[in-house]
């Protein structure tokens, strides 16, 4: 086992839950699937997505990584409420929700997103890339549903696989570099300069 780590990280697990649920709601926004894939989804959206997300965000809190505790933790919730809303509507729980309302929240999370890409300056060009493509994605599929646009929530699915994609490949990085004990798949410097080292792990914030 690489001698690097006194701790796992749970950076990738967090990358993998993200970019997964991510991947599958971004092909049904594009389009190339249809609602019943957004319904197979759902228990994905809530255990994987969600509780998995949410999980790492407290592990990330004893490794003391405020920006993974922050993101995980958010983005974990945030596919809890997708889930959540999806299924109490579908059931008749709630009342129909409009689609600007799912465009306002859309909205405050793309600004949301757009808070956690400022940070990325300090951490790496991977995950700068992966969040600067998210706050689009946001705002695209928040736009759509504003001003009744299919086609610009077609283009936020398109641009969500981006970010799917993008995620997936932080997640295999740091997780083969981990194994491998040296740098296998780059995730390049801070755009900004690096940041101060901190020993043992590699993590989301580190690298």
């Amino acid at each position: 086992m690489p001698a690097n780590t006194t701790t796992g990280n749970p950076g990738p697990l967090g990358l993998a839950a993200f970019s997964l649920t991510t991947v599958l709601l971004s092909l049904v926004n594009a389009g190339i699937f249809g609602i019943e894939l957004e319904m197979a989804l759902i228990p994905l959206a809530l255990v994987f997505g969600g509780f998995v997300q949410l999980l790492v965000g407290l592990l990330e809190y004893q490794e003391g990584n405020t920006f993974g505790l922050t993101a995980f933790t958010s983005y974990g919730a945030f596919w809890i409420w997708f889930g959540l809303l999806v299924t109490m509507t579908h059931n008749g729980w709630l009342p129909s929700v409009g689609t600007s309302a799912i465009g306002m929240v859309l909205l405050v999370w793309g600004v949301f997103t757009v808070g956690m890409w400022i940070s990325t300056f300090k951490l790496n060009w991977a995950l700068w890339s992966v969040f600067l493509v998210l706050s689009v994605t946001f705002f695209l599929l928040a736009f759509g549903d504003l001003f009744g646009m299919p086609s610009l929530t077609r283009y936020g699915g398109y641009l969500g696989l981006v970010t799917a994609a993008g995620a997936f490949y932080v997640s295999v990085a740091e997780v083969t570099n981990w194994s491998f004990d040296r740098e296998v798949l780059p995730l390049g410097d801070a755009p900004l300069g690096s940041t101060p080292s901190t020993p043992d792990s590699v993590s989301v914030a580190d690298d």
